[in-house]
């Protein structure tokens, strides 16, 4: 039976997980459930799951969590705050973990699980785009092993011979991620002065938060999934492209230099990279509505607007400078978003922000964890002096 922790449980990508898991319940087990604040959701998986520990971040929660569960009747232990989240995935509560809490919060949990050797199930990417260097140094000394669970990741680790060997041993040319284009493509700039939090949150094809559907309307979230890309595979800049694939059935692809392109497809749902995840390197049923490709018309390719969508064109900006840029970067641009869905900046400061804050904060080197708390930090006290200079 494998013990699975789910943090970030009441998330969509916490529901996908769970719906997995709940069809295979020879399989799996889910052993902690984690929440940032939302006790009524978190104790109602408790008491349909039955972990041995739940988990909600905020403090000031966890008697409200206890009563819930006390009158349900679910004996579980209950915590509070990321210490009890780092705890838990370095004991014997769980042998795999799914890391997907969203922004830097899930930092210090990532950590604590790839130091302790288990199964990572990273569906966090500001993780490793914080921190790409420390997390796969921990990968290394802890011994333990990370399948992508962002569907475009997973998609190359599907076509990569041994999921992550080296690019250049392999034959691989170029790393191909595709995106969506998100509510505003086509748009120019002039048609995204106005828009408001609720049409960019308004995914075409995929049901996620508020902050990574922002992140995907402004091409952000493809950047960083370039960020992650090229720590994941060992991938530089240069040989990793990004198409804008509507139909969102093309996952990626991976070119090799004899001319063959492999590509992963599937209906866009969370459930198939997830259940892959989990049961790598088997397969086991996700649920998922098998992909009819007769009835799914044309599928068209086209290369991104960077003029447009300046995010997806700093992301790589900050990866060829190097060090904590895409630190920055990533702390800038949560800034800028939540500043955004509060209604107090227009959508196109998003991207004037995170260009700003890059602009004042030269990178430095990737030392240690409490360096780059401490720039990420600065970056989020620079970005807020932007936001008050745009306002």
């Amino acid at each position: 039976m494998n013990k699975v922790a789910v943090l970030g449980a009441t998330g969509s990508i916490g529901a996908s997980t769970l719906d997995v898991i709940a069809r295979h319940p020879d399989r799996f087990r889910a052993s902690v459930l984690s929440a940032h604040r939302n006790v009524g959701a978190l104790a109602g998986l408790c008491e349909r799951f039955r972990p041995e520990l739940a988990v909600i971040a905020d403090p000031a929660l966890e008697g409200e969590l206890a009563r819930r569960l006390a009158v349900a009747g679910v004996r579980c232990e209950v915590a509070s705050d990321h210490d009890a989240l780092t705890t838990a995935v370095a004991g014997n509560l769980c042998d795999t973990v799914v890391a997907a809490i969203v922004g830097a919060a899930g930092l210090a949990s990532t950590l604590a699980t790839a130091r302790a050797g288990k199964r990572l199930l990273l569906a966090n990417k500001e993780s490793i785009v914080l921190a790409g260097p420390l997390l796969l140094e921990a990968l290394r000394v802890g011994g333990g092993e990370l399948v992508p669970v962002d569907s475009e990741h997973n998609a190359i680790f599907q076509c990569l011979p041994g999921g992550r060997p080296g690019l250049r041993a392999s034959g691989v040319r170029r790393l191909i991620l595709t995106a969506s284009g998100g509510p505003f493509r086509g748009r120019t700039r002039a048609d995204l002065a106005a828009v408001t939090p609720d049409q960019a949150c308004k995914h075409p094809k995929w049901s996620m938060g508020r902050k990574i559907s922002v992140d995907s309307a402004t091409l952000m979230n493809k950047g960083l999934e370039v960020i992650e890309a090229h720590h994941l595979f060992g991938a530089p800049a240069d040989a990793i492209e990004v198409l804008v694939h509507p139909q969102s059935l093309v996952h990626s692809l991976v070119e090799y230099v004899d001319g063959s392109v492999l590509a992963q497809l599937g209906n866009p749902d969370m459930r198939t990279a997830i259940a892959h995840a989990l049961a790598w390197p088997e397969r086991v049923e996700a649920g998922v509505t098998p992909l009819d490709l007769a009835t799914a018309g044309a599928l068209q390719f086209e290369a991104p607007d960077l003029d447009t969508f300046r995010c997806l064109a700093l992301a790589f900006q900050a990866l060829r400078a190097g060090g904590d840029a895409p630190a920055i970067l990533n702390a800038a641009n949560e800034v800028a978003v939540e500043a955004f869905l509060a209604g107090t900046v227009p959508f196109l400061a998003i991207a004037e922000v995170v260009e700003g804050v890059l602009a004042e904060l030269p990178p430095q080197a990737v030392v240690d964890v409490e360096s780059l708390v401490a720039r990420d930090s600065e970056a989020r006290a620079a970005a807020r002096r932007q936001l008050r200079r745009a306002c």
